[in-house]
């Protein structure tokens, strides 16, 4: 076979960097299939063991949580491979603009809040599958929840694309109102602070999450009291 018949690789182009990880855009076993690549680099001022056991029990931790989210229908990204001696997890590329991005675009025109109301009861409606399903996401913010574009020649509207949840660097299995009350928080927080005009709009966030999680109510009467000691917090400092 001659070299012009065999496809170069496609390079890792760096997207982002984080405490923990870096991410990487890339391919996965073809060149025509885009790919998301998380990495944890090793930690020189850790212990070599205490090193590799730490990076190889958070990418099977994280890589479980979106298989398990995924087997029961949630909105994650797929996972191709996972090399956790080295660190790494392969997942589906979520071609598309964070929740963030498109409350930014949109809140700042007039009627702004009616397109993307349909958006964000998928928004409460995936948190509370993924809630029920005894998932926290642990950094749960506009920017860690995607929609996805549309595919077709047709382009639709926010309302009509699918949410996705991702980077679940900080996820854990947990049956406490009190963890998933605090990831209702952090994601109010990123409403409030981050899109002023959002504060209503996170009010119908929590009226699908209700709808699509039965043990909503107890979690929700949580939130009173973590909102609570969020002022103090924020009167002391």
């Amino acid at each position: 076979m001659s070299s012009t018949e065999i496809d170069p690789p496609t390079p890792k182009l760096l997207i982002k960097q984080g405490a923990e990880a870096l991410v990487y855009s890339t391919t996965y076993l073809l060149p025509h299939i885009p790919a998301l690549l998380k990495h944890r680099p090793s930690k020189r001022y850790r212990h070599p063991t205490l090193d590799a056991r730490l990076t190889k029990h958070r990418c099977l931790s994280e890589s479980r949580l979106l298989i398990r989210a995924r087997s029961l229908g949630i909105p994650v990204p797929a996972v191709y491979f996972v090399d956790e001696s080295r660190g790494e997890i392969f997942m589906e590329w979520i071609s598309g603009s964070s929740v963030r991005e498109v409350l930014d675009e949109t809140l700042a025109r007039e009627g702004g809040e009616a397109v993307v109301d349909r958006m964000i009861v998928k928004v409460g409606t995936a948190v509370g599958a993924l809630h029920a399903a005894d998932i926290v996401h642990g950094d749960l913010t506009t920017s860690n929840i995607m929609v996805r574009d549309s595919e077709g020649e047709e382009a639709v509207g926010f309302g009509e694309r699918e949410v996705v949840l991702i980077d679940f660097g900080l996820g854990a299995v947990s049956t406490q109102d009190e963890d998933k009350a605090v990831d209702l928080y952090v994601l109010e927080r990123a409403f409030t602070s981050t899109h002023p005009k959002a504060g209503k709009l996170f009010q119908d966030v929590l009226k699908s999450y209700e709808r699509s999680y039965k043990g909503a109510k107890v979690v929700l009467r949580r939130l009173q009291d973590v909102r609570m000691r969020g002022r103090k917090r924020s009167m002391i400092g």
